[in-house]
């Protein structure tokens, strides 16, 4: 065997990088979750300032900074031995409830590892995982890293790219959110459209219930409501509008979701389908996007969709034309893309 050792010292020194983000996850999800992002971004701090700002031990503090400052996520400044985070740094970090906010991917990540044992076995015997039996941090991370987008997006660009569902909605319209979780969605869309209903439903009672406790302390549960059912099966008809949020992909039998859906829409009436933002093949998809949504696939979504009936197994990077092909065996005829992000496509399905 020939080494190239300057390729190996560089690839070793890509291993280090990938080494040092993994362990600092948990670093991030603790800087939030001890209001150390926080205290950070009100001022520049030694370790001791910011961890009397916070209540915590200044030593623990001391080591969280100097990676924090390793990484790139915290500025050090040697001469005066003190810690600052940048305003674009101090938005991302800090704020669950803005437009970005990225230690709930992090959180995500850590849940979605604990399942390092269970997936082991499945590798070896292609049984599936179901969503409900991962570690909690799956679903409150999933919803943190998710709902800033849709806060951002959902109602200010998805929803008046839908064709005519925005005067719907603002008139009175009906509306199911499947795959709903813990109903981010659901309730951002109640509080923007007053006069509309929204039925919001998830196999996982869990999620639902967790949902619920969301649209109380949003006081819509005049016109929201949550049921445990799966996408093939929830209830109610003649909806002017149903949505799913990045879920078609996990679903063992998306076939059969879009069937129901199409069954339960009004002559008029539209799906809109967010999803992972992914090419149709697998070289566009080699990129940081598409590294981070195939390694949470592995899993998150493969080993879901496996635990279901279907035989199915999209992944999270299905692309536009598994979701368009998924469609239109169902019998909707109108297909289009109607916007997207960085971390979306969003699609507009019609009868």
């Amino acid at each position: 065997m020939s080494i190239d050792n300057d390729k190996l010292m560089a690839f070793v020194g890509q291993f280090a990088g990938d080494l040092g983000a993994t362990v600092a996850a948990g670093n991030v999800v603790l800087g939030d979750r001890l209001g150390l992002y926080r205290a950070l971004a009100s001022g520049p701090a030694s370790a001791s300032d910011l961890a009397e700002r916070t209540g915590t031990n200044a030593r623990y503090v001391t080591e969280w900074l100097r990676g924090q400052a390793a990484g790139g996520y915290v500025e050090y400044d040697a001469a005066t031995d003190t810690y600052s985070m940048t305003e674009e740094k101090a938005f991302a970090l800090t704020d669950p409830n803005g437009p970005l906010f990225l230690p709930g991917a992090f959180e995500l990540a850590l849940g979605s590892l604990a399942a390092v044992p269970q997936m082991e076995r499945a590798y070896r015997t292609g049984a599936g995982l179901g969503w409900h039996e991962h570690d909690s941090q799956v679903f409150t991370g999933c919803e943190r890293f998710f709902r800033p987008g849709y806060l951002a997006h959902l109602v200010a660009e998805w929803i008046p790219a839908l064709d005519g569902v925005q005067a719907k909605l603002e008139q009175g319209a009906r509306v199911a959110d499947i795959g709903c979780g813990h109903g981010a969605s659901t309730v951002l869309m109640a509080e923007a459209f007053p006069a509309s209903t929204f039925a919001g439903s998830d196999y996982h009672s869990g999620s639902i219930a967790e949902a619920g406790k969301r649209a109380a302390e949003a006081g819509v549960t005049d016109r929201v409501s949550f049921e445990v059912a799966g996408a093939q099966a929830f209830s109610g008809s003649g909806y002017d509008l149903v949505t799913s949020f990045d879920c078609l992909h996990d679903m063992g039998d998306p076939l059969g979701a879009a069937r129901h859906v199409r069954s339960t829409l009004e002559a008029e009436g539209i799906w809109l389908i967010v999803e992972p933002a992914a090419g149709d093949t697998v070289a566009e998809n080699l990129n940081p996007v598409g590294r981070v949504y195939y390694n949470f696939s592995t899993f998150l979504c493969v080993p879901n969709a496996l635990s279901q009936s279907g035989g199915y197994a999209l992944g999270a990077q299905a692309g536009e034309k598994a979701i368009h092909q998924v469609c239109t065996d169902a019998g909707f005829t109108r297909f289009r893309r109607v916007a997207e992000t960085p971390f979306n496509n969003v699609y507009e399905a019609r009868l």
